[in-house]
């Protein structure tokens, strides 16, 4: 008796219906990039601050491995998704206050996240290796 109301009930939109665009680009790259920074900065902190406490060779090793190519891809990397994540939830306040809602403007600031990110990374890496 259940299910007999069930059958003809409308489906609910899902990935396939809707039609991709920069937004649900940006918005799914949000999500990554907090997860990411959640989960690798919050590792590499740690490890920071472990090796502060533990003394001059704990640090040694931090600072060593931080150095490696390894160690460079993963700060770039956490850098990229603070700076990418950072211009989002910009993006997202102005939305939170009503502003960006129309087509052009939403399309524009979406596609702008992702370069402002990969922008501000290059230009904080600059900063630090060539000063």
């Amino acid at each position: 008796m259940a299910n007999a109301g069930t059958k003809n009930r409308p489906l609910s939109p899902h990935l396939q219906i809707w039609k991709w665009g920069p937004h649900m680009f940006v918005s799914i790259l949000h999500r990554v990039t907090g997860d990411g920074m959640a989960f690798a900065g919050l590792a590499v902190l740690l490890w920071w601050l472990g090796a502060l406490a533990g003394g001059p060779a704990s640090y040694a090793t931090f600072a060593w491995a931080m150095t490696t190519p390894i160690g460079y891809l993963v700060l770039v990397g956490i850098s990229w998704a603070f700076f990418s994540h950072m211009a989002s939830g910009i993006r997202h306040f102005f939305l939170d206050v009503g502003a960006g809602f129309e087509l052009q403007a939403n399309r524009l600031w979406s596609i702008l996240c992702p370069v402002l990110g990969v922008v501000l990374t290059a230009a904080f890496w600059a900063l630090l290796l060539l000063r």
